[in-house]
């Protein structure tokens, strides 16, 4: 009897320590949330307090979305709140957690821990994981693989740093990977390669160093390729050019070298833009750019490109950006003048890009830099012109902005939207004649 009694309390005793253990209900689900709410430093719009109260059940939680078959959150929507605050321990039990969207706040600390699965039943659910822009700090941890059915996966622009780890190839699920904009070093992962099903790749605005692996190419789902303005070196891998989903090619502002492949758009042909910018890219600029039929923006502008500016770039219908400035190009005259054959929209850019010193690529969201120009012309040319252009001062200084702000109005001119508009050539050499006389005048 006494045996028995002991087996009974043993046993009772295990079952109560692992309902304490193991998150069961719905108020589980609840506790952990408001337990996120009191994290909240800065809440400006009281979303929280108006909207999360312990009398209303969790499932009516404004962000907040359950599931119909186990009445369990599934997905927690706090996006663009303003909020300010801390992801408390208590968050990783909520274990039938599909989405999380905290993108868009200050939150802030080092990427959470807590979150990421170290034993099985913390968000192994898990598929969709945005934490973009906010302040997070710290690495990357490891653990994230353990998240086997990651499909997303943004942490850009927070202040995260180290290395990218080797372990995120092992995310076999993963379509969407953005870690753009943080503080990340070292190389790019090879293991990559392994994310078979990766879309999206975008690590730019980083430190990242070395090559473009050549297992990226394996990647044959892949529409948008982004790693600009990092450190990368040598050169691009041919076939790269041979990943026929590819939508977007951005590798803007690196120190890539080495030349293009003469059969560049054989394999691309759902390619819209291309950005190969600020590199040390040489070679001539096959013509076979006229199979790109879909193309609408071309950026290979500051490199060390010669030869003659294909003529077959103007069988692309569909191009509203072209820059090919700070080149070698024959087109370009000793003189700085562009002859009648190169594209007046570059022309355009490489104006703007002469006069303020700023580049398209640098803009980004609603604002572009014919934009930026165009709104400050021509009571505010000052706002906008490089100051190491102007020197004069008093009458003479304003005589001077004047003429700035015709060259400026001449390059917008030719930067029209509608190629219909877009002033011609012989038009364009004949204003900058007469703004060339009022300069002397001057």
């Amino acid at each position: 009897m006494e045996k028995a009694f002991t087996f009974y309390l043993l046993t009772l005793l295990l079952l109560m320590a692992s309902s304490a253990m193991t998150p069961t209900n719905i108020t589980t689900d609840q506790l952990a949330l408001l337990s996120l709410k009191s994290k909240i430093i800065s809440d400006p719009s009281h979303f929280m307090d108006e909207n999360w109260s312990p009398t209303v059940s969790v499932c009516h939680w404004v962000g907040v979305t359950c599931g119909s078959r186990h009445q369990r959150v599934n997905s927690l929507n706090l996006s663009n709140m303003a909020l300010t605050g801390k992801i408390p321990r208590e968050f990783g039990n909520l274990s039938f957690l599909v989405s999380l969207d905290l993108g868009s706040n200050n939150f802030q600390g080092n990427l959470p821990q807590e979150m990421v699965p170290s034993w099985f039943g913390f968000l192994h659910q898990l598929q969709v994981l945005n934490l973009g822009n906010n302040s997070f700090t710290g690495s990357i941890p490891s653990s994230f693989s353990n998240i086997s059915k990651l499909e997303t996966l943004n942490l850009k622009f927070n202040s995260i740093e180290g290395q990218i780890p080797k372990v995120i190839g092992t995310l076999v699920n993963l379509r969407v990977l953005n870690l753009g904009g943080n503080k990340l070093i070292g190389f790019i992962p090879t293991s990559l390669s392994n994310a078979s099903r990766l879309e999206t790749l975008e690590i730019s605005f980083n430190s990242l160093q070395g090559n473009i692996p050549e297992g990226i190419t394996n990647l044959h789902n892949m529409n948008w390729l982004a790693i600009h303005f990092n450190q990368l070196t040598g050169s691009i891998p041919f076939t790269i050019f041979n990943i026929s989903r590819i939508e977007v090619l951005s590798f803007t502002g690196n120190s890539l070298s080495g030349s293009l492949p003469n059969g560049i758009c054989n394999g691309l042909p759902m390619l819209k833009g291309l950005y190969l910018s600020r590199n040390k890219l040489h070679g001539h600029i096959s013509t076979s750019l006229s199979n790109c039929s879909q193309l609408q923006v071309l950026f290979l502008s500051e490199n060390y490109f010669t030869g003659e500016i294909p003529k077959e770039i103007s069988n692309l219908i569909e191009l509203e950006q072209l820059s090919l400035s700070f080149n070698s190009f024959s087109e370009y005259g000793l003189d700085g003048l562009v002859s009648t054959k190169c594209d007046v929209y570059s022309y355009g850019i490489m104006l703007l890009e002469t006069f303020t010193r700023r580049k398209p690529n640098e803009f980004e969201g609603d604002t572009s830099l014919k934009q930026w120009v165009s709104y400050s012309l021509p009571a505010a040319v000052m706002d906008v012109v490089d100051v190491n252009l102007v020197t004069a001062t008093g009458n003479r200084l304003q005589k001077e902005l004047d003429v700035v702000a015709s060259i400026m109005k001449v390059a917008l001119d030719c930067c029209a939207e509608s190629p219909a508009r877009r002033t011609n050539m012989k038009d364009v050499v004949g204003m900058l004649q007469k703004i060339i006389i009022q300069l002397v005048a001057c």
